[in-house]
Order: C-alpha cells, then structure tokens, then sequence
C-alpha cells in the first residue's frame, strides 16, 4: 500500500490548458544522478491515481510529469469548448502541454494503451516535436483498428453501440443510470470469476477492484469515452511516418490486441520497433497501488534504457 509520502495529494497540482480544467501529477526523480525528463501519457478507462505508483516507479530514472487528458480523470471534456474528443483534438492538446511544459528540453515519452495513439498521432502531425524524444515506450500500445483481438462482426457491433452511446442523451442516460455504483458493482461480481482484471483476486482483493472501477467509470466523462472507443474501432495510423524508434512493451496474456499485427503496424509507422515482453497477467491492472508491485510492469531492458543516460 501507499505510504504517507506516496498519497496522490502530494503530487497532483490544477491543470489549466485552453479553457479546459483539470489536474497534473509530477513526481521528482528519486535518483541523484538521473535526470530525465519522463513525459507519462496514460490510457483509456484511467486516471492520475490509477497510475500514480508507476509515475513513481518511473521517477528511478528521472522526473516524471502526468497530465490529465480532456474528458478523462476528472477532467473538463472538449465539449464544454463545443468540440469533439477527436484524436487530432487529442494530439494538439498534448503537443500543447509538451510546448508548455517542457519548452525545447529533451523528453523520454512513456505512453500507454489509449495515450500511446494520441502520442503518435502528436508525432505525425508535429514532426518537429520529434526531435525532442530521446527514448519513445509504448505500454501495450497499438495502431490499427485491426489490432484487435474481436471478430470483425463484433467489432462492427462494438463500433455501431460506442457511436450510438457517444450521443448526448444516450451518453447521458448511460453515466446517470447505467454507472451508479451498484450497477456496476453488481455487474463487475456477477463477471468476476470470468473477468480478466477480476478473475485472480480474492474476496477482499476483488472489491477493492470494483470498488476502484466505479471511481474510473464515474470519474471519466461518458460521452468522450464512448466517442473514443469508437475512434479506436475505426482506427488506422500507419498513413503517416514517425522518424523514430520505438520500444514497445507487450503481453502475451493481453485480452485486447494480437501482438504480431501490432507489431506489424507498428513497423509501417517507426523507423525502428523494440519489442519487450512484460508477464502481466492482462492487458493492464484495473490499480496497482504499490510502488513495487508497478515495477512489474516495466521490464527490466525498458529498465536498463532508462537508466542509461539520455543523448
């Protein structure tokens, strides 16, 4: 668990950019010597809190800065601005934080999942932004709709139902009624033994789960996860070059994509593509609230090029 000096309150400051409010977490390199500058980009379903211990298990090999992303972890949506949460819409708010925040300095860019194709999308359209990434990591990240694992028949359904549900009133009938708590308690317990972020908890283990989802369900905005999951079944990013290399971190065991056409995909957009296996479970935890446990997720030879010093 947490330790005093590891509660979110410590490292969470107000995010303001463009009209849209939330929150950024910086966690200060716990190494004397090691001095990068770790941008961490996290995914779909997430949250500051939700990766908070991996922030932390990153700052061994330098600072590491997480904003919130718009509709996501509390924050304002681009519908308040009278905008969609489009993936360009995505890629230039990041383009703007990194401008922000880090001016010209050389980052390293760890992005996961969801964050990993606004990343890259950011790369393709602002190419000069490239030019700062001194080790680019993808967790469990991808690039083609045709990544996932579902049938082309599901995927039809899964696109049809997450455009239908990212209207205003269908996205609102679904946060007020189909995300009150005990609905989705009750539908986690019911799924439980079948669910892969559940299936391996015990009693006590298993509600601190669900009761962890009904925080990342309420907290991120209906309409903008509905819209997004609907970008990524009909997502295709190998259109455009990204002149860098990339490392990429997979799981066998990962419920969501097929490793060899991510790969694949990948190769069609980096000059180059690492690929490093880490033995999670499952795509990724629902919370990993132990600075240790996070380590997992990052392998050592990701952990060795960190280390290194930046060029």
């Amino acid at each position: 668990m947490q330790t005093e000096s590891q509660k979110p309150a410590d490292y969470i400051v107000p995010l303001s950019i463009n009209g849209l409010n939330g929150r950024l977490a910086l966690v200060k390199s716990s190494h004397k010597t090691r001095k990068r500058e770790i941008l961490l980009v996290y995914g779909h379903h997430s949250s500051l809190e939700r990766m908070l211990s991996i922030a932390q298990n990153l700052s061994a090999y330098g600072n590491v800065t997480m904003p919130d992303l718009p509709g996501f972890g509390g924050m304002d949506s681009f519908y308040i601005l009278g905008e969609k949460p489009t993936l360009d819409n995505m890629a230039d708010y990041l383009a703007t934080f990194i401008r922000l925040h880090y001016k010209k300095r050389p980052i390293t860019i760890c992005a996961m999942s969801w964050g990993f194709l606004v990343t890259t999308k950011m790369l393709q359209k602002y190419p000069e932004l490239a030019t700062q990434v001194n080790l680019l990591i993808s967790f469990v990240g991808f690039a083609s709709a045709k990544d996932f694992k579902i049938s082309a028949n599901k995927q039809k359904l899964a696109r049809g139902a997450s455009k239908v549900m990212s209207g205003m009133v269908t996205a609102g009938f679904f946060r007020h009624v189909m995300l009150r708590s005990f609905v989705i308690k009750n539908s986690y317990r019911i799924m439980a033994s079948r669910h892969p972020k559940m299936m391996d908890a015990n009693k006590e283990e298993l509600e601190k789960r669900i009761s962890f989802e009904v925080i990342l369900w309420q907290s991120n905005d209906a309409r903008t996860y509905m819209y997004t999951n609907n970008i990524m079944f009909n997502l295709d990013l190998t259109d455009a070059k990204v002149d860098l290399p990339v490392v990429h971190v997979a799981v066998d065991s990962d419920q969501y994509f097929n490793n060899r056409s991510v790969v694949k995909h990948l190769k069609m957009i980096y000059s180059e593509v690492k690929v490093v296996k880490s033995h999670l479970p499952n795509h990724a935890p629902t919370i990993v609230d132990d600075v240790k446990e996070a380590g997992a997720i990052i392998p050592g030879p990701v952990r060795r090029m960190l280390a290194r010093k930046p060029k």
